[in-house]
Order: structure tokens, then sequence, then C-alpha cells
């Protein structure tokens, strides 16, 4: 699932291929809907978007939201999403329901009187799709005049990059349950999911069962620091890489997350997992737990 970091990328990726600095803005050309499930509004139609300028690539928390015009398109990958660039699409428009492209957004420099699904030659042929593997369909996508208007955003609470120590502590301060799932909870804090959690965690030395109520304020700055410092290194990372490079940097900095069966790079102990109904986390042992 991208998270913070890698939205992050696609996000400056994005904003590098439609706002350029030193070109003129891309304008929506064409958008097809491959997926009806994908599309979660119906306010403002996809047809609203052609012949209109892209002002903004902007994330929040784990959204990508693209102004065009007045509106914004705003997209979540959830569990299995991903975005595609495309330099060169071929000619045609796809058939609905093949393949796991759910959205093909193709875009134009030209003037914008010439956008549309019959737009010519190599000015309209380049854009993004978003697919989706699997058979969970979780991607969404917003067509809105207002970022409110999606109800995901509508409930972010702050951006864990956003936050000091002092703000971090409040919020540590007024919520129970397991640390794990605080950090996961986007109303609370936004921008970290399953992968980073895990690594935050290990990074602390906390188990993801600790109770939030039983962290001294040594291990609620110690897991601040950790965050910060985590996703600091992993958004760097992260920016000015190719879409289709982001995933592979993703795994290579995990220590812990995805890698069941191998060795903690800190204590050399055999790196644990735990199954749920949907999802799973890994620690170890030695370094989180001191079993």
């Amino acid at each position: 699932m991208p998270e913070m970091p890698e939205v992050a990328g696609l996000v400056d990726f994005l904003r590098r291929k439609l706002v350029p600095e030193d070109g003129p803005p891309a304008v929506v050309a064409d958008v097809e809907v491959l997926s009806f499930s994908v599309l979660k509004t119906a306010k403002v139609p996809v047809e609203a978007l052609l012949g209109l300028e892209v002002t903004a690539v902007e994330r929040w928390g784990k959204f990508i939201a693209v102004q065009v015009g007045e509106h914004y398109l705003v997209m979540h990958l959830a569990r299995a999403g991903w975005l595609r660039w495309s330099d060169a699409f071929k000619p045609g428009r796809l058939r609905p329901g093949k393949g796991v492209i759910a959205l093909r957004v193709r875009f134009t420099t030209a003037d914008p009187a010439d956008a549309g699904p019959s737009a010519e030659g190599a000015a309209a042929n380049h854009g993004f799709d978003l697919t989706e593997a699997g058979t969970k369909k979780s991607l969404a996508v917003y067509v809105v005049e207002n970022l409110a208007e999606v109800p995901g955003v509508a409930r972010l609470g702050p951006d864990a990059l956003e936050l000091d120590r002092k703000a971090f502590g409040d919020i540590i301060a007024g919520h129970r349950g397991q640390i794990k799932g605080l950090l996961r909870d986007q109303s609370i804090i936004a921008g970290i999911g399953n992968a980073y959690s895990d690594e935050i965690l290990h990074a602390s030395r906390l188990s993801p069962f600790t109770l939030v109520t039983s962290l001294d304020d040594e291990q609620v700055t110690g897991l601040y620091v950790s965050m910060q410092e985590l996703l600091r290194f992993a958004v760097e990372t992260a920016a000015g890489r190719p879409a289709n490079e982001l995933k592979d940097a993703k795994r290579r900095n995990m220590r812990v997350h995805g890698r069941t069966g191998e060795s903690c790079p800190v204590c050399a102990d055999t790196v644990r997992e735990v199954s749920f109904a949907d999802s799973s986390l890994q620690y170890c042992p030695t370094c989180q737990t001191g079993a």
C-alpha cells in the first residue's frame, strides 16, 4: 500500500510532468473510466475536466489531489492501486472491464480547444493510468469542487511531518489502545500506514502491541524522533524518482516490514509476523519485546 513517502514521490513526479517550472502546464485531453466502481462522485462529471489546465498537484495524507481549473481530481491508491505514467500511449480508447487499468487520463500542452478524445498527434498521447491488482477493489477517484467533499480528506488528522514534539505528545496523551493502531489511524495522524508504522516501531524499540497509556515521556520522544527521521529519509529517497521506481525503493529500505523469516539488521534475531484477517505486521522480538 502506498504511504506518505511514495505518495509524496508520485506527487513530486506528477508536478514535474503536469505543471513544469520551465514550460506550459498540461491540459486534460481525455479521461477514460474503465472500472466504474472506481469513481466515487457524480456531482461533477469527469467530462468537466476536459480542456482545463492543471494548476497544482498536492498531497493530503495518502491522497493525491490534482487541481484542474476550479475542480480537483483526487485519488486514493488504497491497498493494491498504483499510478503508471506513459509518455506514449497507443492511439484509441480502451475497452472497459479489461485488465488492471481502472482510469486513464491523457494530457496535451496544445491549445485547450484541441483537447478531447480525438486529439491528434504526440501532443495528447501522454498521461497516466491508475491500476489495481487483485480482486478486492478499493482504489478510489473523486472529481469535486472542494477537497472537503472527499470524506477521507475531510477526516484527516494532522500530517505526520507537520507535527512538533508537543503536538505529538498531546495526541499520545489523548488516546488509548495499542500504539500500532494509533500510528495507522488517518484521523489521528495522516500519512502512515502498515509498512511505515512497523518500521517506526522497530526504530523506536517498541512492541506494536504497546498500550499508548503505558508510554513514558522518554519513549514518546524516541517514538517522535524515529517517526520524523524515518519518514523524512523515505520522502527524500522518493523525491525525483520516476513513478515506476518508487515501489522498489520502498522495499529496499524496509528493515522488518515484509521481511518475515529474515534476520533483523540490528540484532540478527529472526523477524516475526502476526497475521490478521486482511493484513499482517512484522517485528523483531529481541529489539521490540525483549523476548
